[in-house]
Parts: structure tokens; sequence; C-alpha cells
């Protein structure tokens, strides 16, 4: 995440420049980078108790054996920068846990968690991990490196087309029905942990904040205990559930309704329950009555998708509602204009 902790800013994103132009949408310019990441024993937050990285690697630095090109960008779990696998000849981002992090183990236990949970998974839409390992005491995850643009930022330049909505949609539904599969709830979904490639394919990021379940939860242990605690409120206030918003116990539903909001402001560039402040945000989410429905968008806005009710009994915990929703609304979405 970018910011100062959960639920203070969007998270980092690891972007290597390119043209939107290949998606139909208006040049972008450049975004912050953000990267993707792979698989290796990860130590425990209590076992890292030694002065870390200063922060700052310059260009031709290196990091195990990772090379450092440049740097793309800074938030509350460290900083990523492009790198050269030097065994392998590929380009990664490389996000390493800096030096303030290494006495803190709630930032220790993020980034150990983040590893387990991203490594876990081989899903088109999810970002792939290539290597988790030390080099010192500094600890570092090698991702993928991504071509392409934070969904936020994509947002934020401009209407999108209501058929390139659902496509991203229907990617998005599809890794987190992945991820849950596998036990585990990303708990931060929003814009900024949203990766679009240059040729289309969503790259779900960051899982530093997830919620592990059955065999995951057993292995990651302390890691996994210190952030899910029942009573702990963890994420971005203008993208958490009810549920998670009041500190209550959570499951993928609570994912669901994350996505929700994220698809009604892919749809409406508006944040449906954002307030003045995190604390109002967060009593809107809990008990305020929706607002602003899609039917008073105009037609080429079909009708909500069902991920936004607030009923812990909303819908059975399956991990492929939202993605069969979408599914349906594109299909009959078909015969629209192409421009829609």
């Amino acid at each position: 995440m970018r910011g100062d902790g959960p639920g203070q800013g969007p998270a980092p994103a690891t972007v290597a420049g390119g043209n939107a132009a290949s998606l139909g949408w208006p040049s972008l310019g450049q975004d912050s980078p953000a990267g993707g990441i792979s698989v290796s024993p990860f130590p425990e937050a209590d076992q890292i108790d030694t002065p870390g990285l200063e922060v700052h690697l310059e260009p031709g630095a290196m990091l195990g054996p990772f090379q450092i090109i440049d740097r793309l960008g800074a938030g509350g779990m460290g900083e990523v920068y492009r790198a050269t696998d030097t065994r392998l000849g590929r380009k990664v981002a490389l996000k390493v846990l800096p030096k303030d992090f290494l006495s803190s183990q709630e930032g220790l236990a993020r980034f150990a968690l983040e590893a387990r949970s991203a490594s876990a998974l081989n899903h088109p839409n999810i970002v792939t991990i290539f290597e988790v390992g030390q080099s010192g005491s500094s600890p570092y995850l090698a991702m993928e490196l991504i071509d392409g643009w934070t969904l936020r930022h994509l947002i934020d330049s401009g209407p999108l087309p209501v058929k390139k909505t659902l496509d991203l949609a229907m990617q998005i539904a599809g890794g987190l029905a992945k991820a849950h599969q596998a036990g585990i709830v990303h708990r931060d979904l929003k814009p900024e942990n949203i990766m679009v490639t240059q040729d289309g394919f969503v790259k779900i990021l960051d899982f530093g904040l997830a919620k592990l379940h059955g065999p995951l939860r057993d292995a990651a242990g302390k890691a996994a205990e210190s952030l899910t605690q029942v009573g702990l409120i963890i994420g971005t206030p203008d993208y958490m559930s009810p549920e998670q918003a009041a500190g209550r116990p959570l499951d993928l539903r609570s994912d669901q309704f994350s996505f929700g909001l994220v698809l009604y402001e892919m749809l409406t560039r508006r944040c449906l329950f954002h307030r003045a402040t995190p604390v109002q945000t967060l009593s809107a989410i809990i008990q305020d009555e929706l607002a602003s429905p899609l039917e008073g968008l105009g037609p080429s806005v079909p009708p909500p998708l069902r991920c936004n009710d607030r009923s812990p009994r909303r819908s059975p915990a399956h991990p492929r509602p939202c993605a069969a929703s979408s599914g349906r609304v594109r299909r009959r979405d078909r015969g629209r204009d192409p421009a829609s």
C-alpha cells in the first residue's frame, strides 16, 4: 500500500510507461510503475532484527542477483525499482522493504504476507512473484514488470467505455475468484492495486493485507495472525465492506463488496461512499442508504451488478458470483454500439 499505514492511501504501483492508445483510451502519459511477484521461503517477522537497507538504491547497484536500473516509485510498504535479473537477463520490478520497517512487526508481517499470498497464486490476472529473498538483512520481492497503468490512472484520465469496463471487470472478478478458491481474501481491493497492461490485461497487486484461510493461514503463522485479529480495522476506507469497516469477521464476500465499489467508480468516476473524513466514510459504508443508482446515469450504463448488498446474508460465500454477474451483463450488452 501507498501511505503511512493501512487505509491511509493508495498502494504503490510499479508501472513501466507505455501508450494507452492500444486500449482505445486517450494517451495517459506515465504513471507510477507497478510490479509483480514470485516464490521462495520468507523469514517470519520476528526473525529479522538487524538494520536494513538505506533508502534509494542507485542505478547499477546490486541487490542479490538483481542490478538496479532506476527507481519506479515508493509507498508505505517500500520502494520499487526496475532491475535486471543478471541470471536470466530479464527485467523485473523489485520491491525493497525500507530500513525503518525492519523494526516494525506490522511492516514485516505485511511484507511476509504479501510474499506468501501472491506466490501461492498462479493466474493471468494476478501479478506474478518470481522470487522472494534477502540481501544481507534487507528483504525484497522480485515481481513481473508490468507495462501499463493503474486502474486509478485510467479512471482519472476520462470515462471508460462500458464494454471495456465490463471486460476489465470480468478479469478482476476472475483474479479474485482464484484468490478466494485458494483461501485468500485480499482486503484492499481498490483502483490503485489494479494494473492494466498495454494489451488490456488486468493484474491484481498488493496482497500485503490479505486474510488467509485454511492451510495457507496455518503455514503463514504469526505473519497472518498479526493482521487478522477480530476488531482490527485495516484497509482503505473508501473501498471497505460494512463488516470490514466495523471490524467484524469477514470472508470473501468482503472482497466482492469492494469489487462492486471499484466497478461503480469505473462506470461513474465517483467513489460511492467517500466523505470528508475516513471516520465519516466508514460510517456511511455501515449505515447510509446507497446513493446515485446506476440506472440514472444514462442508457449506456447497464443496471447495477449485485456486489454491494450490505447484508451479511447478501449472497452465498461463493468465489464466482460477481464474475458470473459481470459475464451476464457483458453478454447482454454485445448488441450495443461498439463505441459505448
